[in-house]
């Protein structure tokens, strides 16, 4: 069996190089030789090379440091997490919850394919799969189905990977000065003449005068109405008086 493969072989060799199978032993002797010799003049240089590759790989992979909670901040204060400063960790946001994606610098750090999502809340980008810069927001106003389920898978796959450091702080609304300004003058303006001003004037001038004008008719006419009366009674005396002369 053994010297049937070794006949195989030596055909073969003769066969494939045109060489015998000795000449072929002695090439391939004489090529690792060769090799060896060469290594042995570089090998100083050949044996740093891991080394240096294997600190620097040490160097990345240290543990990293415990994430701290934060608790709210504004979106502002978030983007000085985007990775830029190395003593501090990496940050992004879903749906207004910030998580600690450090140790998924090599995705969302400097450089990484998804960067631009560090330091903000991408809701609206993840959920669109959009890499464009007005959808780097929590906005979700106007989103299908569909988008928000994906949104959805990629809160979940946060929440089991990543530790949740704290939140967005909203917004404060301010006060719609629209609305109170009105109210003021409907409820103090309209009041105050309806029930002061035409009241005086009801009460005084509908008043005085019917009590004075009739004292003055009936104190100072009499004498007038009384003197005709007794004028008349004393022509028809005297007209009484001729008559009876001419009769």
């Amino acid at each position: 069996m053994a010297v049937q493969l070794l006949e195989t072989l030596q055909e073969s060799i003769t066969t494939y190089t045109g060489l015998s199978p000795a000449t072929f032993i002695t090439l391939v002797a004489l090529a690792f030789a060769g090799y060896y010799a060469v290594s042995g003049m570089f090998g100083g240089s050949s044996d740093n090379h891991p080394q240096q590759r294997s600190r620097s790989y040490e160097e990345d992979m240290q543990p990293l440091p415990p994430p701290v909670q934060l608790g709210e901040i504004s979106e502002d204060e978030l983007k000085a997490y985007d990775g830029n400063d190395s003593k501090k960790p990496l940050l992004m946001a879903i749906k207004g919850q910030i998580y600690d994606v450090s140790q998924s610098r090599m995705f969302y750090g400097p450089g990484g394919p998804y960067a631009l999502f560090a330091g903000k809340d991408a809701s609206r980008a993840l959920a669109k799969m959009s890499f464009e810069e007005k959808d780097l927001n929590g906005d979700l106003t106007g989103l299908g189905v569909f988008e928000l389920e994906a949104l959805q898978d990629w809160e979940y796959k946060f929440m089991s990977k990543y530790v949740k450091v704290g939140s967005i702080k909203k917004p404060e609304l301010a006060p719609e000065p629209s609305e109170a300004a009105p109210a003021e003058p409907s409820a103090a303006g309209p009041s105050e003449p309806s029930a002061s001003a035409p009241a005086e004037p009801s009460v005084a001038a509908a008043v005085e005068p019917s009590v004075a004008e009739p004292a003055d008719s009936t104190s100072a006419e009499p004498a007038d109405h009384v003197s005709p009366a007794i004028a008349v009674g004393e022509t028809k005396e005297e007209t009484t008086g001729e008559a009876n002369k001419h009769e």
